[in-house]
């Protein structure tokens, strides 16, 4: 004779133990509108956030596309595209195929191949047979010949959950808050996040940019705190 196991007490089903539906994104329809959200935020996109499974319908999500303006994967290309225009440059040829893109020109000798390096990095593309400059094309264009200025900047908050900081970019507002990448200043820096708030860097910006969105930091390094009265404007 042998025993049997006792039975094991059976958990009711029911919509008490079953996950909520969640809601479907307004903007796409790809996504969950809690997947946006974290896409958004995330240089990774929605994809970084979707099991292997399921990646090939979140692909490409404009939600969080680095295509698409204020995204992280969107300032983390603009950063990109900006230390590569004043850094380390296209080749001239390169450059000037590019500039003949911006001006409309569709014909132009290419004896280098340089349009299929243009293609890759995202500059250029090819549809339909129409060869065109991209936003990111015009973007390196506009950092080659935009002026840069060592400037001071204050970081006045950062939030880890969004991975985002508000700094004053001196040279371009001494009152008016910026978003950048939070993982820009503590890799520039080398600090933890809760060693920002109130420190003082200096960086290169184009402050002749209209709009904060576009300010883009580079050369970005820790500085002596500057006099309270720098920023009140009250300095002679």
């Amino acid at each position: 004779m042998t025993l049997m196991e006792p039975m094991r007490p059976v958990t009711p089903v029911g919509p008490d133990q079953l996950r909520p539906a969640q809601q479907p994104c307004p903007q796409c329809t790809c996504c969950t509108q809690e997947l946006c959200e974290r896409g958004r935020l995330d240089v990774a996109q929605c994809l970084g956030h979707t099991p292997n499974r399921f990646a090939p319908y979140v692909a490409g999500c404009p939600c969080s596309a680095e295509t698409t303006r204020g995204t992280h994967a969107w300032r983390a290309v603009q950063i990109r595209t900006v230390k590569h225009a004043t850094e380390h440059p296209l080749h001239e040829s390169a450059e000037l195929i590019l500039r003949a893109l911006a001006g409309g020109a569709d014909a132009f000798a290419d004896p280098a191949g340089q349009f299929r390096g243009l293609r890759a990095r995202g500059y250029a593309r090819q549809e339909e047979g129409a060869r065109t400059i991209t936003p990111l094309g015009r973007r390196y264009l506009a950092a080659r010949d935009e002026r840069r200025f060592t400037t001071p900047v204050q970081i006045e908050a950062v939030d880890s959950r969004k991975d985002t900081a508000t700094v004053v970019v001196v040279g371009w507002s001494l009152t008016d808050g910026v978003t950048v990448l939070l993982r820009q200043l503590t890799y520039a820096t080398g600090l933890a996040p809760e060693q920002l708030p109130g420190r003082f860097l200096e960086a290169k910006a184009n402050c002749y940019a209209a709009d904060a969105d576009d300010l883009v930091l580079t050369r970005i390094q820790v500085s002596p705190d500057l006099p309270a009265e720098w920023l009140s404007g009250s300095a002679a």
